[in-house]
Parts: C-alpha cells; structure tokens; sequence
C-alpha cells in the first residue's frame, strides 16, 4: 500500500455481549481500532455486519436468501482486507470472495456452545442451531487468514480444535482518554461494584459464591450492573440482602463512566473470561479489581499488584480480599493506579493497530507475488 492508494480496511462488528444495549461497548471500541488505523494512513469503514448479512440459521428470514447488500457493499467500498469479530456469515462470505480476512477470538467459543446446549438451548431444535452456528464458525477460523485472539491461553484451545489456525496475539485497546472521572450517580459506601452480563452459565454460576460475602459482610455494598437471560438466578439468590441493589443496564459510555467513579472495588466473579472489556474500562478509571483466577483474568489483573486474584468458589478469599482492600485505601489507591498503567502500557490501541498491520500487509504481499 502507498500514500496514493492507502490500505482499505472493512472492519464488521457482530459480537453479542456486553454491558451495553445492543453491544454498543463492542461497536464503540472497535471504532477505536479504526481510529487507531487512521493514524497510520489506512482506510477503514465500520459497519454492522447483520445489516448486511445474516444467513441461515437466523431469526431473520428474508436474509436467508440474499446477499445483495453484502456484495453491493463490497462492490462499493472495495475492501484490501476484511476483519470480522465473530465468525459468522459476514466473514464466511468474505473468505468465498477471496478478500483476505482476518477474525477476532474474544473468549473460549467450544466451552460457551457446550455451555448453551447443557442449559438455555436444551431443545433438540436449539441444539441443532447451535451447532450450525458452531460449524459455519470452524470453518471461517480454518479457513480465514489469521484468528486475533485476546489473551494468550486461547492458543491452545484454538489448535486443539483447529491445529492449523494461524494465530496472532491482540490484546483489544481502550482509549483511556474516554475514561475519567465523572458525576451523576450516589452510591452508598463502602461498596464492591460488578459491570457484567449474564449471559453464559459457565461464566456466570462464579457470582453465586459471592452470596456467602454478602450475607457475612452486611456493612458492605453490593451492586451489579448488567442483564442476560441468568440474571434471574443470580436475582433470586442476592436480592433478599439489604446490603445488595441491582442496577440493570447503564447507557454506555456515560453510566458506565459515572458507575465506576463511585464504586471504591471493582470485582468480576466468572467461571471462564478472557480479558473482558469491562475490566479494562475499571482499569481505566484507577480502580482496584478482584477477579477469579480463570481463563486469561491473571493477564490483565496482577495479583497484589493491581488487584487481587482468587480462586474459583473461594468466599473466604473473597472476603479476605476485600477487607484488604477497604482497610488499606493508600494501597487500594496504588493498585488502581498500577491498574491503569498496566492498560495504557498493554491495552493500547495503536500497539493493536501496528500488529494488525503487519499481518495484513504481510497477506497482501504474499498475494502479489
């Protein structure tokens, strides 16, 4: 690529999750990744890829059968390469056209399917999309030119599964200078705040061992923020303690800004996670984090050094760890600010942004030849 003609970059948005209404924290920081691009001469255009494609399975008929806002799409802005966060439709089409296409890993897919039969998708029917979904996603991986993947044990579990994936490290950034200090919301102190959906069981079920340290650590505050369809059994178990109060969605940047600048502990109870979005936006904002020692947490909290680490199922841990951190507000202090060098060192977009360069670029090149 040259000035003249800088690299074009087609950057589809279509990972669920999140905090956000419609996972608008995902969108929103992807654009950040465009931004990133920009400052390094490179095109790029953001788009929402079920707009545009959708394909059987779907809720959404009509898109089994056309494909013309896809193509005319492409036709239109012509893309050099393609990168896609969820390996669906958009980047299976992509790869059919012969565009190079790159997708986004953010966290173990196989577990999360395995998870979504044992429970919310029991029904034969539901299975059998599941596993549609699940297929249509192996072969984009297998096929695709490169699987970013945000933390460094998913490589393992990627190779298990697909043992000729090419995969790449990228830690998602976060614009820091979107993150500070904002009024507008009243909790009540000392509080442990939580910024997370419920949306995978094997994930959630880790919040249920924060029952114990609600019930036993009464003078404490409690608060969730998030929804998903096992908000219900976390609700059953927590709301009957004085000391819990549920949020529900915030609006996303805004609430979420405001939510983390009262909270004095940031905590995130997960059976399985990569390096999830709302930790890094809790590190943005200097907050000291607890976390489970699970999945890729222990590569973006430092135990004892930005926050704490503990083991599934733990409470005593839990408690401990807490009490650590309000009787010490000096230290506290200094891991939130150790927490929000860690991000700005680690989590930067223009880091991401030069690294996906290189391996698109190197594509490029191999094509030409």
């Amino acid at each position: 690529m040259t000035e003249d003609y800088p690299m074009r970059v087609l950057i589809a948005s279509g990972a669920g999750g999140g905090t956000a209404k419609k996972s608008i924290g995902k969108y929103f920081h992807l654009k950040e990744f465009g931004y990133a691009l920009e400052r390094l001469g490179v095109e790029y255009k953001l788009v929402r890829e079920t707009e545009y494609v959708t394909g059987f399975p779907s809720k959404n008929v009509k898109g089994w059968f056309s494909k013309k806002k896809f193509h005319n799409l492409i036709k239109e802005y012509k893309p050099d390469v393609v990168f896609c966060d969820c390996h669906s439709h958009f980047a299976l089409e992509t790869i059919k056209l012969g565009i190079p296409c790159f997708t986004y890993l953010r966290g173990n897919r196989w577990m999360e399917d395995e998870w979504a039969k044992k429970t919310i998708y029991k029904d034969p029917i539901m299975k059998t999309v599941v596993n549609m979904r699940h297929n249509i996603a192996e072969r984009v991986m297998s096929e695709c030119e490169g699987i970013f993947m945000t933390a460094d044990y998913l490589d393992k579990v990627i190779k298990k599964h697909i043992p000729n994936a090419k995969t790449i490290h990228f830690l998602e950034g976060l614009d820091a200078s979107r993150w500070y200090p904002a009024e507008g919301m009243t909790l009540k102190h000392p509080c442990v705040g939580m910024c997370h959906d419920a949306n995978w069981w094997g994930k959630t079920k880790e919040m249920l061992t924060l029952e114990n340290v609600i019930k036993k650590m009464p003078n404490v505050h409690f608060y969730w923020a998030g929804d998903g369809q096992y908000k219900g059994p976390i609700l059953e178990k927590f709301e009957k303690y004085e000391n819990f109060h549920y949020l529900g969605t915030l609006g996303y940047p805004d609430e979420v800004r405001q939510y983390l600048t009262e909270i004095d502990i940031y905590a995130l109870p997960t059976g399985m996670d990569t390096t999830p979005l709302s930790c890094r936006e809790a590190m943005a904002m200097k907050k000291p984090i607890i976390g489970t020692r699970v999945g890729g947490i222990p590569e973006m909290i430092y135990d004892k050094k930005t926050g704490c680490l503990v083991n599934e199922g733990d409470d005593k841990a839990w408690m401990e760890s807490i009490e650590f951190l309000l009787d010490d507000k000096k230290l506290a202090e200094e891991f939130g600010n150790n927490a929000r060098e860690l991000l700005l060192e680690k989590f930067n977009w223009d880091v991401v942004a030069k690294k996906f360069l290189v391996a698109a670029e190197s594509v490029l090149q191999k094509r030409v030849k």
